[in-house]
């Protein structure tokens, strides 16, 4: 089993229309909830993403300009993390929401699969949302999910009193014990 990347979204999300009040952005008169962007606190990457079955690169453009005070790939890098933390979670956030509508209020999404990846979804009581690629091959990693979640980030960051208790404005986790027990939960209990 290969785990490519890992992420965190934080609970708080801001609304589309809080941002952008708009009135292109359609809102639903019954139902009256506006699109959410979450802030994503933590990811990791492993490998790197998987290419295509004919082995080219991805087709999704990237930007060849960097951030300014930032070393050019360095600034690429991070706006690629940055974009692709978005894309995870507007995925996850719309196959979340479909699975609710068509199935009600109880049914959960759990695993999103690809011809090159699986994408798990965890979400926490507290409305904390877990996301971990991995590769075809994987089984369900719910239980995984839920053991980095009780195991790890309870212990490490939330029971941690310098670790913040929210993260806005895409403050994350900053936490040694946490990302070196997440390497070797990964690396150890995983592979």
């Amino acid at each position: 089993m290969v785990v490519y990347s890992f992420y965190i979204f934080d609970r708080h999300g801001t609304s589309l229309a809080s941002i952008h009040p708009s009135p292109a952005i359609p809102i639903d008169v019954a139902n009256p909830v506006s699109p959410i962007l979450a802030e994503c606190i933590y990811n990791r990457r492993w490998l790197p993403r998987p290419t295509s079955m004919t082995g080219s690169k991805s087709s999704r453009p990237t930007s060849e300009t960097s951030t300014p005070g930032l070393p050019a790939t360095l600034g690429q890098t991070a706006r690629a993390t940055d974009d692709d933390a978005k894309l995870i979670f507007g995925t996850v956030f719309s196959l979340r929401n479909m699975v609710r509508k068509l199935g009600g209020e109880d049914d959960n999404f759990v695993t999103y699969r690809t011809s090159q990846y699986k994408l798990h979804y965890y979400e926490t009581p507290t409305n904390i949302k877990f996301v971990m690629l991995t590769d075809l091959k994987s089984p369900n990693m719910r239980v995984a999910l839920q053991q980095i979640y009780i195991n790890l980030y309870v212990e490490y960051v939330v029971k941690n009193p310098l670790s913040p208790a929210e993260h806005p404005g895409g403050i994350g986790v900053n936490n040694e014990l946490f990302e070196e027990s997440l390497e070797q939960f990964v690396t150890r209990v995983l592979s």
